[in-house]
């Protein structure tokens, strides 16, 4: 008998344990990714306090106007370098990139890679 595979709790195990190794501290914040088939989201949060530092999404009314289409390598670029002048505007240079469970590749991959042509190290 064939077992049924349960692709979201999969998921979400897969995420558990991730989160379990990867922690942001208030000098070296967690940069979480997640995507969409037609948005892209980027935010840096702090572990230790519970908090939120710094976010960018391809939703947000700022960025909108330059995006054609949030689901894009171009939208992730654009996201990657935004994120990273929010984080050095309050003085991070160095976070820890948590993608969530996704492969590097794509959208992921060209937003860690304008992030650090922005000025993150990770």
């Amino acid at each position: 008998m064939f077992k049924k595979v349960d692709r979201k709790a999969s998921k979400q195990k897969k995420q558990m344990s991730i989160r379990n190794k990867v922690s942001g501290t208030p000098e070296r914040p967690r940069l979480s990714v997640f995507r969409s088939n037609t948005n892209i989201f980027a935010q840096l949060i702090d572990d230790v306090n519970g908090v939120t530092l710094a976010s960018a999404s391809t939703i947000d009314k700022a960025l909108k106007a330059n995006v054609a289409n949030g689901g894009n390598v171009e939208a992730a670029k654009l996201i990657g370098k935004t994120i990273a002048e929010r984080a050095k505007a309050k003085g991070i240079e160095t976070i820890v990139f948590d993608r969530s469970g996704y492969k590097y590749t794509g959208r992921i991959a060209a937003l860690a890679e304008a992030a650090r042509e922005a000025g993150l190290s990770f």
